[in-house]
């Protein structure tokens, strides 16, 4: 299948005299997850990871993706054309490197990328990097897929609903008001939103035009005294548009933002290079604001009833997971489990849940070394039977309406080597080492990573993903602008976010580890030398003792568990029954 779309695809090239096209994996928002329509990178390679970057010349083709998907996509791209290239892996080149000497000895040095899904800056970047290897130049306005992608996905048109205020805390106008503000501060007039996430909380409404994400295909165009959402209208139900009209928000069709952006009449405009797509930044007449969209920002530091709707929401996933932890206890070793089994229970649990939307992601199940392969999903080829041994990782979330969660769970289900012993204690070590840490207002999360990894360094471990990010308010899983991780991040850690604390190991063909709760960032001492903040915990859920190694830990972790295992039974307990209370009673006995 693969063989024959390649084909498909190279006639194409020759017609239009191109030797190569990327495809990326991203959409006209730039969406980290997207609608099926926009899946080119996927339908042309295999590859169905979140992440990568496939490049098809007339004779050889390739794959960019990250170590979270290294071992999935070595599986996936066998038998095909496609050669994995490994990220940050020593000796692995670019795409400009590997292009250059791909088109060596080809007479038309011109390639392709669909600038209508790729950011300005990442086609800036290319032309720059390509012109300087061989006079390469590239081609922006050719998208190969409209004609051999004969069953293409339509663009998704599932209605759009209201976001209540309380669970939002804040009107679509004082919203859009401060955005104003920000953007006066950055000398800009008006802006085009265009990523998904910042639409839909700015105008509080939700949708589900995009696996497990509530948003909606659609542009947000801000002026000084203008609001306007560019949609598909037969989304917009009248109730909604009457609510957009109170909020001073006017509708236009989605194929009409050409248009639009012609008709700005403002002096300039703010157009985020790493958000908005080169064909729509090519449209703009007016001075161009080159700045990031001041949106994230706002949206990190949650409000009061969004932190309420936080507490919600992971007191009620908490409540689903007791009840799915003591669920697999008593059956492991007696009963027949699979991965894939263990996943349905748990969202089982969770849809009975009150609020419950869905998933916030693709649920991870990975057993003994599954597990390595951090961002596993099972399939019926891939699904094994779970022993009464071993260990098996869940990395799993939920969508309610007052809340995101994503908790990662390593549990033993019997026996275990000590080298997993080990690497699990030096996991739930890093955990903690970031849980307790305090730092000043405004640290960066890349100040703060190191400390999660300290123990697993000295043990000559470590991990390539990183050890956090923001999780939105019943929004995406993943949200910025703050992150903890080793690469540079320079967005600054607030009171109000909220942030994941997800270390882990992964030993490929044997296992893996993670531990992960949200935290919120809380404010801690106040001293002579600044403000100070710390992290609270949000997930709700035993983690399991049963493997850590106690000599390892320290008398402070040690209590730290202590007191979060009791503030879990002391939450959780008035919603079980007493089977449930027991079994988390014992699960959470102070060491």
């Amino acid at each position: 299948m693969i063989r024959e779309r390649l084909a498909l695809l190279r006639e194409e090239l020759r017609r239009e005299h191109l030797s190569a096209f990327i495809f990326p994996t991203s959409d006209p928002h730039n969406s980290e997850y997207t609608a099926d329509h926009w899946k080119g990178r996927e339908w042309i390679s295999g590859f169905t990871g979140s992440a990568g970057i496939a490049v098809v010349t007339l004779k050889s083709a390739a794959l960019w993706t990250d170590s979270r998907y290294f071992i999935q996509a070595e599986e996936q791209l066998k038998g095909t054309e496609f050669q994995l290239m490994k990220r940050k892996v020593d000796g692995t080149p670019t795409i400009r490197e590997w292009i250059s000497g791909e088109l060596t000895d080809m007479r038309d040095k011109e390639i392709g990328v669909d600038g209508s899904v790729t950011s300005v800056a990442d086609v800036e970047q290319l032309k720059e990097e390509v012109k300087r290897r061989g006079g390469i130049t590239v081609r922006t306005n050719f998208d190969p897929l409209q004609r051999i992608w004969k069953d293409r996905p339509a663009i998704p048109q599932n209605p759009v609903v209201i976001q209540p205020i309380e669970f939002a805390g804040e009107e679509a106008k004082s919203k859009i008001h401060r955005i104003r503000q920000a953007l006066r501060k950055l000398h800009a007039d008006g802006m085009l939103v265009v990523a998904l996430d910042e639409i839909a909380w700015t105008l509080n409404l939700r949708g589900s035009d995009v696996h497990c994400n509530p948003v909606f295909v659609s542009y947000l165009l801000i002026a000084s005294n203008k609001t306007t959402l560019y949609i598909n209208k037969e989304k917009v139900s009248d109730e909604v548009l009457s609510y957009l009209k109170s909020q001073d928000v006017e509708v236009a069709e989605y194929t009409e933002i050409v248009q639009g952006l012609k008709g700005y009449f403002e002096y300039n405009i703010l157009l985020d290079p790493d958000e908005v797509c080169y064909t729509l930044y090519q449209q703009v007449t007016r001075h161009i604001v080159r700045e990031a969209s001041p949106i994230p920002a706002l949206k990190a530091i949650k409000n009061e009833r969004e932190l309420t709707g936080f507490r919600s929401a992971m007191l009620r996933d908490g409540i689903a997971l007791v009840k799915f932890l003591k669920w697999l206890d008593e059956r492991i070793g007696k009963e027949k489990l699979t991965e894939i089994s263990v996943s349905d229970k748990l969202e089982s649990l969770r849809a009975e849940q009150p609020l419950y939307r869905g998933l916030s992601f693709d649920t991870i199940a990975g057993y003994e070394e599954h597990g390595a392969i951090v961002h596993y999903e099972a399939t019926p080829e891939t699904d094994v039977e779970l022993q009464a041994k071993g260990l098996l990782l869940i990395d799993s979330g939920a969508q309610y309406q007052d809340g995101t969660t994503d908790i990662t769970r390593t549990i033993a289900l019997g026996p275990l080597t000590e080298e997993q012993r080990r690497v699990y204690t030096l996991v739930l070590k890093g955990h903690l080492q970031l849980q307790n840490l305090h730092f000043p207002d405004g640290a960066s999360g890349t100040q703060l990573d190191a400390v999660a990894r300290q123990d697993l360094w000295k043990a000559g471990l470590n991990y390539l993903h990183g050890t956090g990010h923001g999780v939105g308010s019943y929004l995406n899983v993943h949200e910025g602008p703050h992150q903890i991780r080793m690469e540079w991040r320079p967005a600054k850690l607030r009171e109000g976010m909220t942030v994941t604390d997800e270390p882990g190991v992964y030993l490929e063909g044997r296992f893996g580890v993670r531990i992960e709760n949200v935290l919120l960032v809380v404010p801690a001492d106040k001293t002579e030398c600044g403000q100070f903040l710390k992290f609270a915990p949000l997930t709700l859920c035993p983690i399991d003792l049963s493997p850590v190694i106690k000599e390892m830990m320290t008398p402070e972790e040690i209590q730290w568990l202590n007191d979060y295992h009791s503030m879990v039974y002391e939450r959780l307990s008035p919603y079980l029954d007493e089977d449930e209370k027991a079994w988390l009673r014992q699960s959470t006995t102070p060491w």
